[in-house]
């Protein structure tokens, strides 16, 4: 960020003229090639997310989760009707198109307009989701409706620093990594350093067109191989 001074020689950011608070996400569906982003809804996915996360064999994907994985199809239930009450974080259940069922879950959180800020987070990919295009799509269908549709500022992704597929997944999207912030949770008895990446909508643009190469039917073979890998198509951080 370039600094520039005030009446008293200070250094100080740019302005925003006509700078105003962002809307909140809306509770809406959001449509891409591979996947429907839907508002989680109890009836409509609670049994689908149960019979996807039943796909893993054992409770690591909750490991670093601010819950723990349910036992029983009456527990996932449960769950969905909690977390789809809420609107900090905002649930959305990643709808697989060709099969027409909910494959995992992502939500917007620690929504701030005011700054124009926002996070994403409580990322629940089932096998089914996990590795496919859908998987990259869902988070970028999210990055497009911040930036592009709200017009947020700030984009971020924070996790648990042992949490290394998060942290990798987190560069592979394109997200910078800023800092550790130690001791900053405590969650399922014990404590957690928090790291800390960001997008902003400086870097957005050049982003955008990335996932949207990547994302293009020609960059996928008949079995959904991509061609090229997403980093191939994004330009070196300055």
């Amino acid at each position: 960020m370039s600094a520039r001074q005030n009446e008293f020689g200070q250094s100080i950011g740019p302005d925003l003229p006509g700078w105003t608070p962002r809307p909140q996400p809306p509770r809406r569906a959001v449509e891409g090639r591979f996947c429907r982003l839907e508002p989680i809804d109890p009836a409509r996915h609670a049994d689908d997310l149960h019979a996807a996360y039943a796909q893993a064999p054992d409770g690591r994907d909750w490991t670093y989760l601010g819950v723990e994985r349910p036992a029983d199809a009456d527990g996932t239930q449960a769950y969905i009707e909690r977390i789809s009450k809420s609107t900090d974080p905002l649930h959305f259940a990643v709808i697989d198109k060709q099969s027409g069922r909910a494959v995992g879950s992502l939500a917007l959180m620690r929504i701030d307009p005011a700054n124009g800020a926002i996070e994403v987070g409580t990322v629940n990919f089932s096998p089914l989701l996990k590795n496919t295009p859908m998987s990259t799509e869902a988070q970028y269908l999210l990055m497009k409706l911040a930036f592009d549709e709200l017009g947020y500022r700030r984009y971020e992704w924070k996790c648990d620093n042992f949490n290394e597929p998060s942290k990798r997944a987190a560069l592979r999207l394109g997200f910078r990594y800023e800092g550790l912030f130690r001791q900053a949770v405590v969650y399922k008895g014990r404590t957690r350093d928090t790291a800390w990446f960001s997008i902003i909508d400086g870097e957005w643009p050049a982003l955008r067109t990335a996932f949207e190469r990547w994302l293009a039917p020609d960059n996928f073979d008949a079995q959904e191989r991509q061609r090229m890998s997403l980093d191939k198509f994004r330009l070196p951080s300055s």
